[in-house]
């Protein structure tokens, strides 16, 4: 059995059930009321029963419904559904890193599957959903935590993780954000695999009010711009970026405003807290953000040969290859399949990384 914590809203005296932010975000995403109580496995009933009761509560409705048009959120279902995904995405990590502290006390209790897998991992919403559709199946339990790509890969070299989760930008697999990740690519025994490829780049509110196209744009206007973490893949790439471009960090207005997920930069974008940040595209398309991409990268795991060969991981690989993954990929804006799925040494995947002086093998 294990612990999972969750945010509990309340505005004003009006408690709102965890399913009201379901039913907004199905009816954002779906354009019906239909769609929403699909995705929340409700009663139409009881669905917009609930929607009506909370709306009347707070004396403005959540949800529009106009005939043969569907249904749309109210100026007030949109703060709503941005303030929830915002403060799910800036605490969620928060909240996974105390459950980890509390799931050992329940390890004596009935627990899920036999098999169990802990991935350190740099923030990736299709690692989350695979995740979410590997506990549902109870095939595997997969403990997913969120850090930057160095971070992660240090974790598994003291072997706090079975797998590490990092990328590198297709373009620059020779050049400085590879060099970041050169002591923790060591040893025979690291098998990597080609889990996506995604696109990074900038994430803007809708019509692009500042007409922001490049990284130069974003140090001319001096529009607000929201980080990721130091230490994380993006924040290296971003980094790296400008280091190309020739601009300094500090001409970058909010260089220092740093979050901590894909997810969080664009909820601060939606939310009017700044102008631009840089990210993944599906973190910008899930917030209705408009995106200009600036570089392709791939995304890798890490982990050891022995380690691959234990029951928990080795049904999570056999579970990637069933074409779960595909399945998850092709819901998600901006990633692609990798041409496989097999097991690489580094020499391998970086043939840059295995010769010359600064040989791994």
């Amino acid at each position: 059995m294990r612990a999972r914590l969750e945010l509990r809203w309340k505005l004003g005296d009006t408690d709102l059930d965890a399913r009201v932010v379901e039913l907004l975000r199905g009816v954002a995403h779906g354009g019906s009321l239909q769609s929403a109580i699909t995705r929340a496995r409700l009663s139409y009933r009881h669905a917009w029963g609930t929607l009506e009761r909370i709306g009347n509560a707070l004396g403005e409705p959540l949800v529009i419904l106009e005939r043969g048009r569907g249904a749309h959120l109210s100026p007030l279902g949109e703060t709503l559904l941005r303030a929830a995904d915002e403060a799910n995405a800036r605490l969620r990590p928060h909240l996974e890193a105390i459950e980890a502290t509390l799931n050992p006390r329940f390890g004596t209790v009935q627990s899920a599957p036999n098999a169990e897998v802990v991935i350190h991992a740099s923030h990736d919403m299709a690692l989350a959903a695979l995740r979410d559709r590997l506990l549902a199946t109870r095939r595997v339990h997969v403990e997913l935590h969120f850090h930057g790509s160095l971070e992660c890969l240090a974790a598994l070299d003291r072997g706090m993780c079975d797998i590490a989760g990092f990328h590198v930008p297709e373009a620059a697999a020779v050049g400085v954000p590879l060099e970041q990740y050169r002591p923790w690519l060591k040893g025979r025994t690291l098998r990597l695999m080609h889990f996506a490829t995604r696109q990074q780049g900038l994430m803007v509110g809708r019509g692009n009010p500042h007409r922001l196209k490049t990284l130069r744009d974003i140090a001319q206007t001096k529009a607000r711009f929201v980080n990721r973490q130091s230490g994380s893949g993006t924040r290296l790439l971003f980094d790296h970026l400008l280091a190309v471009a020739r601009i300094r960090p500090t001409q970058i207005n909010g260089h220092q405003h740093e979050e901590f997920t894909h997810a969080a930069v664009a909820a601060t974008v939606a939310s009017g807290m700044a102008d631009v940040g840089f990210g993944i595209e599906a973190a910008a398309r899930q917030h209705r953000l408009e995106f200009v991409p600036v570089a392709s990268e791939r995304y890798f795991l890490a982990a050891r040969a022995s380690v691959l060969a234990r029951p928990g991981p080795a049904v999570f690989l056999a579970a990637l290859r069933s074409g779960m993954l595909g399945a998850v990929l092709q819901e998600l804006p901006g990633y692609r399949e990798p041409r496989s799925l097999e097991l690489l040494s580094v020499k391998d995947a970086f043939p840059s990384m295995g010769t010359g002086h600064h040989s791994f093998l």
